[in-house]
């Protein structure tokens, strides 16, 4: 391998993204490789002077040296290691094409946090609290990120999907009284009306289209650079309702063959989806059904 091609940087988002999905701080990674702290640090921003270090640490990481080098796909079974590499991804990015459930995280409101918070609780997971409470600190930073940066935006949304939500609400479990339920359909109706109002305002920087085809249960994410492919995302992880951060195991690839699928896959369900105005008009009509 020519070390001198090698994208250091990368290496260390990587190793950022993989400590904190080993539920690792910069101390106990310090500790097993008998460096210091600031060490960590410097090789989480790419400072790697020995390749050999990256045996070291993919063995404590539980991963692969091909995979910290990108050579390999990276896997990721918690939300908040995945949710991290995500957000390393997204600020380098132009373009984004997003399939998630119902809708792309990234065009939810400023109180949606907040109930992502309140449904995770509801989930009753007390053995994932630490993993929670990740995932939420760095989603709270990936949406920050975003629009201060609001790459382009072309987002597939399955029609039966935003029913759904609009149907059960922004509900962690199914046990709810019927007062409560009505509180969190209500919830999902001003998420969709916010989403609305971001097409309305936002124009070129965001594209939605909304098909009433089956689509895939795994959600996946297309990142580009210009017009240069970054990776692929995709994710078993749910934000939505009954949302699920913790059960799982995602992946991220720079496979060229990956991304040219995903993305005739994703061309071809917008082909036949609603779009622009329609898309709009057609969001409209559902709310007025539920």
């Amino acid at each position: 391998m020519n070390y001198s091609t090698i994208d250091y940087l990368s290496i260390g988002q990587r190793l950022r993204a993989y400590r904190i999905a080993a539920s690792l701080k910069a101390e106990d990674v310090a500790k097993n490789l008998k460096i210091s702290r600031a060490a960590v640090y410097r090789l989480e921003k790419g400072e790697i002077v020995k390749i050999e270090t990256l045996d070291r640490l993919a063995t404590l990481l539980n991963t692969s040296v091909t995979s910290l080098l990108g050579v390999d796909t990276e896997y990721y079974s918690s939300g908040d290691g995945f949710f991290e590499r995500m957000r390393q991804l997204e600020e380098k990015s132009s373009y984004i094409f997003s399939h998630f459930d119902p809708f792309s995280f990234l065009l939810t409101s400023k109180q949606y946090l907040s109930h992502l918070s309140t449904m995770l609780a509801e989930a009753n997971m007390p053995q994932n609290q630490q993993k929670i409470a990740s995932t939420l600190a760095i989603l709270k930073e990936r949406k920050e990120n975003f629009h201060a940066h609001f790459p382009q935006v072309i987002n597939l949304i399955g029609l039966q999907n935003v029913e759904r939500f609009l149907h059960l609400g922004l509900v962690g479990n199914l046990n709810i009284s019927p007062s409560k339920k009505m509180e969190r359909c209500l919830m999902a109706r001003k998420e969709v009306g916010h989403l609305i109002e971001l097409l309305e305002e936002k124009g070129k920087n965001l594209e939605i289209a909304i098909t009433q085809e089956s689509i895939p249960s795994l959600t996946f994410q297309i990142f580009y650079q210009q017009k240069q492919p970054l990776a692929l995302a995709i994710s078993p992880f749910r934000l939505g309702e009954l949302p699920n951060v913790c059960t799982g195991i995602a992946s991220i690839t720079a496979s060229n063959d990956a991304i040219k699928r995903y993305q005739n896959l994703f061309d071809n369900l917008w082909k036949n989806s609603a779009k622009n105005q329609q898309a709009i008009d057609l969001l409209k009509k559902t709310l007025e059904r539920y």
